[in-house]
């Protein structure tokens, strides 16, 4: 009789993205679930398409565009880097609610450790799923996550041709006013 072996599809093989992050920060951005190519880079918003990097630095959060390769970076600028769900596929889409659901508890809980003033969700999807709550809106939750302030942005990535990178710039633009620092050093800039 022949044995059968489970067989791995490419997502199988991928290693988790490592989170970026560290207690205190001033934004967490949390992302859907990692990308094929950012799991196998290990880096996040590695996607060629992906706007992140760009919009990032056009709202006035880092003084250049970082590389994905140097994401560890953002740190710096007082933001971390974070997914809702830790399986990575080349759509969002491809995630299943009970995904969301099982990883809820202990997202918040990671929320709660690292204390940021905000968690920055991109797209709906993440805290929708999360809350129970279909009243997501662009901007500022009316209800706090994991202790922080919730903010909900378009997701920048390349499939997601419904915000041009002037609108993802305004709304990152708008979390950037809402938890800068007195005095910080980002400046709001023009897209190029």
């Amino acid at each position: 009789m022949k044995k059968l072996t489970p067989s791995v599809t490419s997502s199988d093989s991928l290693q988790c993205l490592p989170d970026i992050l560290e207690p205190g920060l001033s934004v967490i951005f949390c992302g859907i679930n990692p990308g094929i190519r950012a799991a196998s880079t290990g880096h996040h918003f590695a996607g060629r398409g992906n706007r992140f990097w760009r919009a990032v630095h056009l709202a006035g959060f880092t003084p250049e565009q970082i590389c994905p390769q140097d994401d560890h970076t953002l740190l710096q600028y007082g933001c971390g880097l974070t997914t809702a769900v830790s399986r990575p596929t080349a759509r969002a889409d491809e995630l299943s609610q009970w995904e969301f659901k099982a990883a809820a508890t202990e997202f918040e809980r990671k929320i709660e450790r690292y204390a940021p003033q905000c968690v920055a969700f991109l797209g709906k999807m993440a805290l929708s799923a999360m809350s129970g709550r279909r009243d997501i809106y662009w901007g500022l939750q009316p209800t706090a996550f994991g202790g922080a302030s919730a903010w909900v942005l378009p997701n920048p990535s390349g499939l997601n041709r419904t915000f041009s990178l002037d609108a993802l710039v305004t709304a990152y633009g708008e979390l950037r006013i809402a938890v800068a620092p007195a005095g910080s050093a980002w400046r709001t800039r023009s897209v190029d």
